[in-house]
């Protein structure tokens, strides 16, 4: 058996994050079919998915950065292992700032929530190595019942009830903290189980609660993280549903199937519960913001819709709810603070709320034949992207988009044919892993390996949809890989860099992703960036300003090129916030 920890530590954090995100990802569509509440639009497995798979990136980056800060310990050097990983209160941190930036739908939002509320605990002692068993079930206590607050109008047989149950029966237990995990996991599948007894809605439709199954699954992969084994098959049954093994294995086997008792629609929604009146809109953004303006934010939304949800704290929040007039709940946002990240969704003809009072279905749109889903780093690019047809995914800075995000982008884009422009050399696996669950799906995508937003301007300025699919790749491919790009930003802390030691608050000039000036002025940077892009020769350059970019830099760059560069063209764009101050392309 493979040694596992004995403890709640950084690495148990980021064994836990793994395997959830498996045993989530083995019952996406199962919770997806099961999904009748608050709202039967099938989205709340793909919702826990991509919030989980949020936090996971964020704890993955924070081992990835330790170990590129401290290096790894070399096996067999008697060092402390310990001493080379990040703490517990690194590890839940980041985990709940992941699950929160990237929080989807109803059921994401309340997990992020418990996720917070466990990091609030475990990091309270941000020196702590690790924790116990007692302290693992104060942190789901505090989980559950900050979850339950984060709710405005609570109700029982929902997500909600399965914390609470799991935190009673943590709370309980004494021991290690397999055994606290073990008891959290048995109590949250009997609560699952109820849940239709507690909720009408979940008893006509013979199911239990999708998020509270989410959950159950979650806390499955907990206990597989400190006994190596996940927990056995359910034998539990109610009313025409049964929870057991199913086909899943490994992580999530112990979370159960549940087989479904009446018909489910193509849309996953379960037949005969449309009772329509709720609201149209699903709004969610996350919101930078006071406690106090948040706290008026919340008794605003109330007013105008259901299903509100508002999780976070220390500045930044993650706001969703279900409304008939979703520009007034952005206004609301603004009005508080900065929202960003907005997403609205219609919930449409034939779902829950308007289906039967109107008693018609809207046909199936019919698929485009190709499109272009691009990844882009500020509002300025998308709304460049979107003019020219593509659909887009936004990634502000320290917020990479996960890979359910590409693949939710390729679904809004509705094509039989993609191209995806991940425009970002980082996320090279991340788009891969989008791509093929697409063409599992049955799309036929194409990735093409851009690095930069500016070689993603450059495909995309050469992009036919009338051409044949593999012509148009060819095409899009040689323009971005003709394109040379570079960026000019401001150095966060001392680092080792190709061109010598850089200080926190130097001007930053990288060239095809490494750094090759280091300076102090922003201009004469981007000056000197630009004349080594030029000197190998060029016809056209991109400019793409950041926010804070200087209003004087535009000027000074078209000037040199002008006076210096015979037959180059120059073109400017507004990034908006876009991480770096300049990006820079030269074709």
């Amino acid at each position: 058996m493979p040694q596992v920890p004995q403890t709640f530590d950084a690495l148990a954090v980021r064994t836990w994050c793994g395997l959830a995100l498996e045993a989530l990802g083995r019952a996406r569509e199962e919770i997806d079919a099961i999904n009748v509440y608050p709202v039967a639009d099938g989205d709340t497995g793909t919702n826990l998915y991509l919030t989980l798979e949020s936090a996971a990136a964020a704890v993955e980056a924070v081992f990835a950065g330790h170990d590129a800060l401290y290096g790894r310990d070399p096996a067999g050097s008697g060092a402390d292992p310990g001493a080379a990983r990040p703490t517990l209160a690194d590890a839940v941190q980041a985990m709940a700032h992941g699950a929160l930036i990237g929080a989807r739908g109803n059921s994401g939002t309340i997990l992020a929530q418990l996720l917070r509320g466990m990091s609030q605990v475990l990091a309270a002692d941000s020196e702590a190595a690790h924790t116990d068993g007692q302290g693992l079930g104060l942190a789901l206590r505090h989980a559950a019942d900050s979850a339950r607050r984060a709710v405005a109008h609570p109700v029982e047989g929902t997500v909600l009830t399965v914390a609470s149950a799991a935190a009673d029966a943590a709370g309980g237990a004494e021991g290690d903290c397999g055994t606290v995990a073990r008891a959290a996991y048995e109590g949250a599948r009997a609560a699952l189980a109820a849940t239709p007894r507690q909720l009408a809605v979940l008893e006509r439709a013979g199911v239990v609660d999708a998020g509270g199954r989410g959950l159950v699954a979650v806390l499955a992969a907990l206990v597989e993280t400190f006994t190596g084994e996940a927990p056995g098959a359910l034998a539990l049954a109610w009313a025409g549903v049964e929870v057991g093994a199913g086909a899943e294995t490994g992580a999530g086997a112990g979370a159960g199937s549940v087989v479904v008792s009446g018909g489910v629609d193509s849309d996953g929604c379960v037949d005969g519960l449309s009772e329509g009146g709720g609201p149209a809109f699903e709004v969610i953004y996350l919101l930078e913001a006071e406690d106090s303006a948040v706290a008026k934010l919340r008794d605003r939304l109330d007013g105008m819709g259901d299903s509100l949800v508002v999780v976070g704290g220390d500045g930044l929040w993650n706001v969703h709810v279900h409304v008939d007039d979703a520009g007034a709940a952005v206004e609301a946002g603004v009005e508080a603070g900065r929202p960003h990240r907005i997403r609205i969704t219609h919930f449409g003809l034939g779902d829950a709320h308007t289906a039967g009072a109107r008693g018609v279905v809207r046909p199936p749109r019919e698929r485009a034949q190709r499109a272009v889903v691009a990844v882009v780093p500020g509002e300025g690019l998308a709304g460049l992207y979107t003019e020219a047809g593509a659909t887009t995914v936004l990634a502000r800075p320290g917020e990479p988009p996960a890979s359910g995000e590409l693949l939710a982008a390729v679904h809004r884009a509705h094509a039989r044919e993609v191209v995806l422009l991940p425009n970002d050399a980082d996320l090279r696996h991340t788009a891969a892993a989008a791509a093929e669950q697409a063409r599992v799906e049955g799309v036929r995508v194409a990735l093409i390996p851009t690095r930069s937003a500016v070689q993603g301007i450059a495909a995309l300025a050469v992009h036919e949809a009338e051409r044949r699919f593999d012509e148009d790749v060819v095409a899009m491919t040689s323009a971005a890989g003709a394109t040379r790009y570079a960026e000019v930003a401001i150095a966060e802390r001392q680092s080792w860099t190709m061109a010598g030691i850089c200080q926190a608050g130097d001007v930053l000039g990288l060239i095809d992703g490494d750094v090759a000036v280091i300076g102090s002025d922003i201009t004469a940077t981007a000056e000197t960036v630009l004349d080594r892009m030029l000197s190998a020769g060029g016809e056209m350059v991109t400019l793409v300003l950041g926010d804070e970019a200087p209003d004087t830099i535009t000027d000074r760059l078209e000037a040199r090129v002008r006076e210096t560069y015979l037959a180059v063209d120059t073109v400017v764009y507004r990034g908006g916030r876009q991480g770096a101050l300049l990006l820079i392309g030269v074709e």
